[in-house]
């Protein structure tokens, strides 16, 4: 028994001195030896291309090792072979960003089993990681988009939302808090029966398809709430084909790279985002603090922007929030060209 106990310590020990400063049984492993891998949803959507700027400029800044690897599309199965991959590889920190947090649970598992630093971002229910961050309250995020959506259909109509996946936790959570704040805040809105909840698929094609769907469908349908950055220019292009410009509306996440035209012509009249470069410095920036055994608390600062003063979500000793959202129009769209 007393064996028994003894092994017992010693891996506890090992795990924790592996997380407190990427050391091995051999000792300390030198910081110029570390690998950090950030793993997107998907290698070629523009928002994670935009993201892998923000980690090569850690690289620059730091001279460690970080680097991003993600499937060739949105996919959870391709996005744990990604990181069965990069486990094999012997990373010392993985920062993901998860297509279904439920289906990478296993695989993170693994990773943490072995000394590997997991960090996650929009992924708040995450149980296998050891910290998640957000950009923002995830609730009040969807407020904010709801606010724009309100404002841009005069504060009343019938509306739905539109998530990448049903099981995508940040989408969902954006949908709900944009449901519960419009509840609260514009009685001359209905949320749509019928459809409350559909899918993009993170696909603009997708999007654009559904929102004409849906249009045909519910001639009375005023509103589309949009979360994945994909929804509001796919809408937008059906509200554009429609001919339903100033008589539909869609609001959400976006990027000017794909929103620009629809901002200018006015079929979109607005786009909310946080800076996805910001997102992956600050992923690959708490992974090295872990690494290197520093404390994690109210207060934490990441070196950028709406990541200086992390706080922990109410009630959590795991989920970190920032403060980083924008709100873009034709106005100052070029000031976020991206």
């Amino acid at each position: 028994m007393k064996k028994v106990l003894l092994f017992a310590l010693m891996v506890l020990m090992v795990t924790g001195a592996i997380f407190a400063g990427g050391q091995t049984e051999t000792g300390p492993k030198p910081e110029s030896e570390w690998k950090i891998a950030l793993v997107p949803k998907d290698s070629t959507n523009a928002w994670f291309v935009r993201m892998e700027v923000g980690v090569k400029e850690f690289a620059a800044d730091t001279g460690l090792n970080a680097f991003q690897k993600g499937p060739a599309k949105t996919d959870a199965a391709m996005q744990v072979q990604v990181i069965q991959d990069l486990i094999a590889q012997g990373v010392d920190a993985l920062c993901v960003v998860p297509v279904d947090p439920a289906a990478l649970e296993p695989v993170l598992g693994e990773a943490l089993e072995k000394g590997i630093v997991v960090v996650t971002h929009e992924a708040s229910f995450q149980e296998n990681t050891m910290y998640d961050i957000e950009a923002f309250s995830n609730e009040d995020y969807g407020a904010f988009i709801m606010d724009n959506l309100a404002k841009a259909m005069g504060e009343e109509g019938l509306y739905t939302t539109m998530v990448g996946h049903v099981t995508n936790a940040s989408h969902n959570e954006w949908a709900d808090g944009g449901v519960a704040h419009q509840a609260k805040a514009y009685p001359n809105m209905t949320l749509m029966a019928e459809e409350p909840r559909v899918e993009s698929e993170d696909n603009m094609e997708r999007a654009y398809e559904k929102a004409k769907e849906l249009f045909k469908k519910y001639p009375d349908l005023k509103g589309i709430m949009g979360t994945s950055s994909k929804d509001a220019p796919g809408v937008s292009r059906a509200i554009e084909e429609l001919g339903l410009k100033d008589k539909v509306f869609v609001a959400g996440t976006g990027l000017v790279s794909e929103c620009g035209p629809f901002l200018e012509n006015g079929i979109l009249q607005y786009i909310t985002l946080w800076d996805p470069k910001d997102a992956g410095y600050a992923m690959c920036s708490l992974a090295v603090k872990i690494l290197r055994g520093e404390e994690i608390g109210n207060g934490l600062d990441l070196g950028l922007e709406g990541y200086d003063n992390m706080q922990f979500a109410p009630g959590s000793n795991k989920v970190l929030i920032g403060s980083g959202w924008i709100v873009m129009n034709k106005e100052n769209m070029m000031d976020y060209n991206f």
